[in-house]
């Protein structure tokens, strides 16, 4: 049923891969599926905010993105599973999207887990606008 199956991270944040990571990991086990962890880094790059940075900030701020999403799979994927890392720029909905379709994934699967305001206990803002742009299916983990 499904054969690329992709988990967007939040590194800083546990919630955003606790409950999530073992669901995908098996339904890559079931279905024989590779795993794709994505992580998005914001986008510094804006004008007005990039001008603050210094001019080496998003490629240093990149590469350390991306040792760490690679220790993450190392502790945290087991050797069976077949398991890509895509590190994307942009806002956290839209860098998830991007990479989807990049990617070509059947499924992704994410948590629900920021609590800032009260419609955010219901879904999240992020997950919410990947639930309503994504062309393929999403499996939200509480």
């Amino acid at each position: 049923m499904y054969s690329k199956i992709m988990l967007p991270v939040d590194l800083n944040e546990e919630a955003s891969w606790s409950k999530a990571l073992p669901t995908a990991l098996t339904l890559c086990r079931t279905f024989g599926a590779s795993l794709h962890v994505v992580t998005v880094l914001p986008d510094y790059r804006m004008p007005m905010v990039g001008s603050y940075f210094p001019k080496d900030f998003a490629k240093k701020a990149h590469t350390a993105i991306t040792e760490a999403l690679h220790d993450f799979i190392k502790e945290k994927v087991p050797e069976d599973i077949q398991v890509q890392s895509v590190t994307v720029d942009g806002s956290p909905w839209e860098g998830i999207i991007k990479a989807g379709k990049k990617l070509d994934v059947d499924l992704i699967v994410m948590a629900s887990h920021t609590k800032r305001k009260f419609v955010d206990y219901v879904l999240g803002p992020n997950a919410e606008h990947v639930v309503h742009h994504s062309k393929v299916s999403v499996m939200i983990v509480r």
